[in-house]
């Protein structure tokens, strides 16, 4: 079985292409983290309410990546918010995405290739090799939503950051999206990580309006 972040960062790969399709400036970096954190609550690791997240048994996962949060965790005298952790374990995992992309790729499920721009740059692509994960995923997803049914807990999870990255488009087509995104939405707001991931997001997206504002630069229609 995929990890939450491995599942997630597969849907926001564009299969035939190897690469990401967009999603808004640092929303998928945070929903990565997110994943993370919701994996240790899984493995009843750690525990989180509305205002803080809790350090429940700091044994080791046998993953290195789950560890190596974890152990960010641990290593806090003060008991912090899941809204901190999103930011701070984002901050210092900056090449979250290429670790889990290498993992996908030893599990044989993505292949890493580099074409040429222009005939000097180049850029590194992924394309899916076994998309049978993928699909199982979009499968459980789909079915959870189109046909209301009472979602998993770990399916709410993943859904939730579905919705913060807007990769709706990638799962449903355009006739099924209005159901979709009505249930997506009320989905969205069952889980407490999830919520914090999208805070943190709405943060960044304050911070950028503040900016643009403070140039008085103004997008062109």
């Amino acid at each position: 079985m995929l990890t939450y972040a491995e599942e997630l960062l597969l849907l926001a790969l564009d299969d035939e292409k190897g690469t990401f399709v967009d999603t808004p400036m640092m929303s998928l970096e945070y929903a990565l983290v997110g994943a993370l954190l919701m994996e240790l609550a899984i493995k009843k690791r750690i525990d989180a309410d509305v205002d803080n997240l809790y350090l429940v048994d700091d044994s080791s996962t046998g993953d290195k990546l789950l560890d190596k949060a974890l152990n960010m965790i641990k290593q806090e005298d003060e008991t912090k918010s899941t809204h901190y952790w999103i930011k701070t374990i984002a901050n210092k995992f900056c090449n979250l995405k290429e670790y889990l992309l290498q993992r996908l790729i030893d599990k044989n499920i993505l292949k890493k290739e580099k074409h040429k721009i222009l005939w000097v740059f180049c850029k590194r692509c992924y394309p899916v090799i076994d998309d049978s994960e993928e699909q199982e995923v979009k499968t459980r997803i789909r079915k959870t939503i189109l046909e209301d049914e009472i979602p998993d807990p770990r399916d709410i999870v993943l859904i939730s950051l579905i919705h913060i990255c807007n990769l709706k488009k990638q799962i449903f087509s355009k006739d099924e999206m209005e159901v979709a995104t009505e249930r997506i939405e009320k989905i969205s707001q069952m889980d407490l990580i999830a919520q914090a991931v999208s805070e943190a997001f709405s943060e960044v997206q304050n911070i950028i309006a503040k900016a643009i504002s403070s140039t008085g630069f103004r997008p062109s229609p």
